[in-house]
């Protein structure tokens, strides 16, 4: 079936730059880079950054000797060799640019904008939320320009946090798909199963166990069909098919999940023309797996 093929387009997985890690220790190298006339830097403060007015935004990128003083993380270069640096601090006020974050804005950037805003925004909350050793409590600093930050006590070092999170789209033998809510949600929200993976299990037990905790099916046949980063605050969705029996009864976790129901297409279709579901949005790997299996966009 066409909805276990790869999945070929990601809001949040279009980065374009060369990350350029090698270099990130290199410090001759980091201060050439951002004193060079044509470096640019991206500014978050609190998950926004600056972005232009209009239907199609685009990232709003300074100078160096624009940007806040602060640490500076290399977020990589392009391939005219145009290095992209990320800080964090006041965003200043520019004619026609207003303050937005991925959620708002994600889809709609380029691929170089989004990939720097997906970089920049998942380093700026590890940062603000990461600033002690957790080994002995010690303020850290940052390293490896601003991928690493190192206790001066005990010499520890500490990596950006990703949390991996398996999301699946389950089909029966009739090729309908599996949708539910969670108890916060909107009553109209609808969206495919999703967990966190845990401690010593792979990611095809992590989707096995979910669905099995969640609405009591046991799966099967399931497959890998891509990621995005998902950075708020610091997740990583891995996206994969799975089927069911679908007269097995649903069995929601009244803890995790309001209810639970499989649709056809046509169903589906319906229940969103009649306003009475509302899909995931096109920022998230959910809007383009149900899409695979829809055959075309739902809005």
């Amino acid at each position: 079936m066409t909805h276990h093929a790869p999945l070929e387009w990601l809001a949040l997985a279009r980065g374009t730059l060369d990350r350029v890690a090698l270099n990130r220790r290199d410090d001759a190298w980091l201060d050439d880079a951002w004193t060079a006339s044509g470096t640019r830097v991206v500014v978050v403060q609190d998950g926004r950054a600056l972005v232009t007015d209009g239907p199609e935004p685009a990232l709003v990128l300074v100078p160096p000797d624009q940007a806040p003083n602060g640490d500076r993380w290399l977020l990589g270069e392009d391939e005219s060799g145009t290095v992209y640096f990320g800080t964090s601090g006041p965003l200043p006020t520019i004619e026609g640019a207003r303050p937005a974050g991925l959620r708002r804005v994600g889809a709609l950037l380029g691929d170089r904008d989004s990939g720097l805003l997906t970089h920049a925004v998942a380093l700026e909350h590890w940062h603000r939320t990461h600033r002690h050793c957790t080994r002995c409590g010690a303020a850290t600093r940052v390293a490896s320009a601003g991928h690493v930050r190192v206790c001066p006590e005990d010499g520890s070092q500490h990596f950006p946090r990703v949390d991996p999170a398996v999301i699946m789209l389950v089909t029966d033998e009739a090729d309908r798909i599996l949708l539910a809510r969670g108890p916060q949600w909107p009553a109209d929200r609808r969206s495919i199963l999703a967990g966190f993976v845990e401690p010593g299990e792979s990611l095809e037990q992590a989707v096995a166990r979910e669905v099995r905790e969640e609405v009591g099916l046991p799966v099967r046949d399931i497959r890998y069909l891509g990621s995005q980063p998902w950075p708020l605050p610091q997740s990583l969705m891995l996206g994969f098919t799975a089927s069911a029996d679908g007269d097995v009864p649903l069995r929601p976790d009244p803890e995790e999940i309001s209810d639970a129901a499989w649709y056809t297409r046509d169903e589906l279709r319906a229940a969103i023309d009649a306003g009475e579901l509302v899909p995931p949005g096109p920022l998230s790997i959910a809007a383009q797996l149900i899409m695979r299996w829809y055959g075309r966009p739902l809005c």
